[in-house]
């Protein structure tokens, strides 16, 4: 039998101003994401879809979620293959692209750009190589079905 983990989440809408939904401009977007012992995300949707730029929004949680998974990955592969690693910074981007209808949309693509530090030169060619690797293991990257680039540069402590 095939090992599986769960994750359990919970969203609360916060942004019922008093008359619900009786009209697309009644209500805010607001809410909350929500897990057992972890503090809230405040979340509400896109700014161009009625939502605040305050508060994170869906797409880019997702965005969060593949930069996140590709960065724990590449550095279990730097660990395991002997690349010390001495800081990491990503710089993703997402793209969505509407459908011709206006009425929904899809992201078509994530782009990453991570800068590494390395703790010695020999190390660099191999730091730019595990790039490579870490979209056969990472799970969110396993899991979407838009492409994910990555456009890494490599410093020398």
């Amino acid at each position: 039998m095939a090992e599986t983990h769960t994750y359990d989440v919970e969203i609360e809408w916060t942004g019922n101003n008093g008359s619900g939904t009786d009209s697309y401009r009644s209500f805010s977007r607001a809410h909350e994401v929500l897990a057992t012992g972890k503090p809230p995300i405040a979340a509400s949707s896109d700014p161009a879809f009625r939502g605040d730029p305050a508060r994170w929004n869906p797409e880019e949680l997702l965005v969060a979620s593949v930069a996140q998974c590709h960065m724990l990955w590449y550095l279990h592969l730097c660990a395991v293959g002997g690349v010390t690693v001495v800081d990491y910074e990503d710089r993703a981007h997402g793209v969505m692209t509407m459908d011709a209808s206006g009425g929904g949309g899809q992201i078509t693509e994530v782009t990453l750009r991570p800068e590494v530090t390395v703790a010695d030169v020999s190390m660099t060619d191999k730091a730019r190589a595990l790039h490579d690797e870490v979209h056969s293991v990472c799970f969110i990257a396993r899991s979407v079905n838009f492409p994910i680039r990555h456009e890494p540069l490599i410093h020398v402590q």
